[in-house]
């Protein structure tokens, strides 16, 4: 009889990924990044584990968008004060900061709580093509 054996968070073997996110969409971008940063792709998947791999983006500020996305999503977040709803669409939010843009749409496909924080903070998003995580010798993620 087999068992099934849940693998602990200290169990889980790491490894870095690079992501070349120049002219891929965002959706599929983020749902592929999401499934390693969970560990989905792993056989020892443990869903109250935190087994995933960590996950480097590079060239965020080429990330494409489809249809009319760019002007017509819109981002909101609120100050916390009456009357501080504030939006900003995408096309100005890919100019200001890019690297908002993944972080926003990959932790829209991660779990809402204390796991699904851990699993972001293995995300490491560039706007440009250099990244400082080199010594980690990151494998180039198949898309």
């Amino acid at each position: 009889m087999f068992k099934t054996r849940f693998i602990r968070k200290e169990e889980a073997q790491r490894r870095w990924y690079v992501v070349d996110a120049s002219e891929q969409v965002l959706g599929r971008l983020a749902a592929k990044v999401a499934t390693y940063l969970r560990g989905k792709h792993k056989p020892i998947y443990t869903p109250n584990a935190d087994t995933g791999d960590f996950v480097v983006v590079v060239n965020a500020e080429k990330v494409r968008l489809t249809g009319k996305k760019l002007d017509q999503k819109v981002y909101y977040w609120h100050s916390g004060w009456p009357g501080g709803l504030k939006a900003e669409t995408a096309r100005r939010r890919l100019r200001r900061k890019p690297e908002a843009v993944i972080e926003d749409a990959v932790w829209g496909m991660l779990p809402k709580n204390r796991l699904g924080r851990k699993m972001l903070k293995k995300l490491k998003v560039y706007r440009g093509p250099e990244h400082p995580h080199q010594a980690q010798r990151p494998e180039k993620l198949p898309l």
